[in-house]
């Protein structure tokens, strides 16, 4: 082998990783996109442990954020923001979704532009933060946009409370359907 053509395919394998990279880092968003419209079957149990596990994510996300305050600065602030956020959007997420009562159970199938907008969130992040990776500001922090004096660890912190926020208003939703749905089927 020729020793010119050692760069080129070095170049062409990290080039070729890249690529991979980008079509499973897509892959897996319209995975997830999918996964969060489909239709589902309301199991009472599986929406009693989603609230479980839920709440506990949430107060163990709220103790974490609480405890890095002390040297990040404000991030328990922008956690609650986001957990705010998320739970007015888990809120419109329980009236966007479609409710089906069948003999064999409660079915529900959540909003396809609100999975969207979720995945779009998560997509916004990992976005912001490489460009504000590749973009340290010039000017002095005054002068500057409250966006770029942010760091990423803060908004990263408001997007996944945000998650958290609708994802546990979300289960507390579905859970109280399915009982008010049972306490209907029983009388």
């Amino acid at each position: 082998m020729l020793p010119s053509a050692v760069p080129i395919i070095l170049f062409a394998l990290l080039l070729f990783v890249a690529l991979a990279f980008g079509g499973v880092v897509l892959l897996s968003l319209a995975l997830r996109y999918r996964a969060g419209t489909a239709r589902r079957q309301g199991r009472r149990w599986a929406a009693t442990m989603n609230v479980w596990m839920t709440s506990f994510s949430a107060v163990l996300f709220l103790f974490f954020t609480f405890l890095i305050s002390f040297w990040l600065g404000p991030t328990l602030r922008f956690a609650l923001a986001g957990m705010a956020i998320g739970a007015l959007l888990g809120l419109l997420g329980l009236g966007l979704t479609r409710w089906e009562v069948e003999p064999a159970g409660l079915f529900y199938t959540p909003s396809r532009w609100l999975a969207l907008l979720i995945t779009f969130a998560i997509t916004a992040r990992f976005a912001y933060g490489w460009w504000h990776t590749m973009h340290h500001g010039g000017s002095a922090p005054g002068e500057q946009h409250w966006l770029m004096t942010t760091s990423g660890a803060q908004l990263s912190l408001a997007v996944a409370a945000g998650l958290i926020g609708y994802y546990l208003v979300y289960a507390f939703g579905v859970r109280h359907r399915l009982l008010r749905h049972d306490r209907s089927r029983s009388t």
